[in-house]
C-alpha cells in the first residue's frame, strides 16, 4: 500500500476516473440490450486496472485470501437473514397482491440468477462501491464519511435503472402511479432505499474485511427477488 504524499494526486485522479468509467458503463448498459454481462465484466476489468495503477492491493479491495473465511461467514449470515425476510414477506397478502404477474420460465430464471446477476450486477457493483471507491474514499476522509459517500453514489447509480422497466419498477409504479409525480416518487424511493442498502453492504465489507460478505448478501437480495417473482 502506497502512503506517500505523492500518491494523493494519483489517487484523486483514480477516483475521478473510476466514476467516469462507471458512468460510461451505466450509459452503455442502458442503451444496449443484452449487454449487461459484457458491461459488468468490462467494468470489473477496468476497476481492477485502476486499483493496480494507483497501488491498491487485493486486501485494500477486500479480496485477500486471509479474510475469505470471515467474508463467507458474514455473507452466509446476511443471506440467511435476507431469505427469512423474503419468506415472511411472501406470507403477507398485501405484499403478494402488489407483485406483478409471474413471467419467464425456469431456464431463463436460472440463467438470470446464476450468470446475469452475479457477473453483470454483483461483481462490478461490489468491486466498485465496496471495493475500489470505498478504499479510495477512506484515504481522503474518515470511514463513516467514506461509507456515506460510497452509499450515496450507489443510490445515484440506480437512477437510470429506476426509470426503466422490470418487475420491481412495475410493482412500485402500480403503487405510486406511472405519471410524472409517480415517476419522481419512484426515483427518490429507489435512491433512498439503495443508498441505505449500500450502507449495510459497506458495513458487511468493513466488519468482515472481505468483499465476499456484501457480494453474497447482494446476490441473495437480487437472486431471490427474481425467484419470488417467478413463483408469485
Amino acid at each position: 500500500m502506497t502512503s506517500s504524499a505523492g500518491a494523493r494526486p494519483q489517487r484523486g485522479w483514480a477516483l475521478g476516473f473510476a466514476l467516469a468509467v462507471l458512468a460510461v458503463g451505466l450509459a452503455v448498459d442502458q442503451a444496449v440490450a443484452g449487454a449487461h454481462v459484457a458491461v459488468g465484466l468490462g467494468l470489473a476489468a477496468c476497476l481492477v486496472a485502476i486499483a493496480r495503477a494507483c497501488g491498491l492491493t487485493a486486501a485494500d479491495l477486500g479480496l485477500s485470501w486471509s479474510t475469505c473465511r470471515a467474508g463467507l461467514r458474514w455473507g452466509a449470515a446476511a443471506a440467511a437473514f435476507v431469505a427469512a425476510v423474503y419468506a415472511l414477506a411472501s406470507l403477507v397478502e398485501p405484499v403478494r397482491a402488489a407483485l406483478p404477474e409471474p413471467g419467464g420460465d425456469i431456464g431463463h430464471t436460472a440463467l438470470t440468477v446464476l450468470v446475469v446477476i452475479p457477473l453483470g450486477t454483483v461483481l462490478p457493483e461490489e468491486l466498485a462501491f465496496r471495493g475500489l471507491l470505498l478504499s479510495l474514499l477512506e484515504r481522503r476522509w474518515s470511514v463513516p464519511a467514506a461509507t456515506l459517500l460510497s452509499s450515496v453514489l450507489f443510490g445515484l447509480w440506480h437512477v437510470l435503472p429506476s426509470l426503466g422497466g422490470g418487475a420491481a419498477n412495475a410493482a412500485i409504479a402500480s403503487a405510486v402511479g406511472g405519471d410524472a409525480a409517480g415517476t419522481g416518487i419512484r426515483v427518490v424511493a429507489t435512491v433512498c432505499f439503495t443508498s441505505l442498502a449500500g450502507a449495510v453492504l459497506c458495513w458487511l465489507r468493513l466488519r468482515s474485511d472481505s468483499l465476499l460478505a456484501p457480494m453474497l448478501a447482494h446476490w441473495t437480495v437480487n437472486g431471490l427477488g427474481v425467484i419470488v417473482m417467478l413463483l408469485a
